[in-house]
């Protein structure tokens, strides 16, 4: 039935900044822009290693996330990395915490957590 997941859409408050975040903090590829007349709302897609993940927009309002992290909804995005002390020290270069490493309990594999401008939870998981 289903083949894969084929993006993931976040709403930010400040779209340069989120833009800013993905393309130059992050790495991930510019695939297209549009800006949305009618609904004044910007739509940025974007890929990771080639492969289009996610679509980012922005509203004029739209009301923020109601608490943090357990809001229904959402929980967290989690992306694999290979080795994740360097990818932690590729983050902190570009002024982005991370929280401590952890072990997950079941799999034994390494991974953390930092925030997008929003807050948004995202997680790095360890591939080794």
């Amino acid at each position: 039935m289903f083949l894969g997941v084929h993006h993931i859409a976040i709403i930010c408050s400040d779209y340069q900044e989120a833009k800013d975040f993905y393309l130059n903090k992050l790495g991930f590829t510019f695939v297209q822009e549009t800006y949305r007349k009618e609904r004044d709302s910007y739509k940025l897609d974007l890929a990771l290693n080639n492969e289009y993940v996610i679509e980012l927009f922005s509203f004029p309002v739209s009301p923020p996330r109601p608490n943090f992290p357990e809001a229904q909804g959402l929980r967290h995005l989690a992306f694999t990395v290979e080795d994740i002390d360097e990818t932690i020290k590729e983050l902190a270069l570009k002024g982005i915490e991370t929280e401590g490493v952890r072990i997950d309990p079941t799999t034994k594999k390494r991974f953390t957590f930092f925030q997008d401008p929003d807050q948004l939870p995202i997680e790095i998981y360890e591939k080794g």
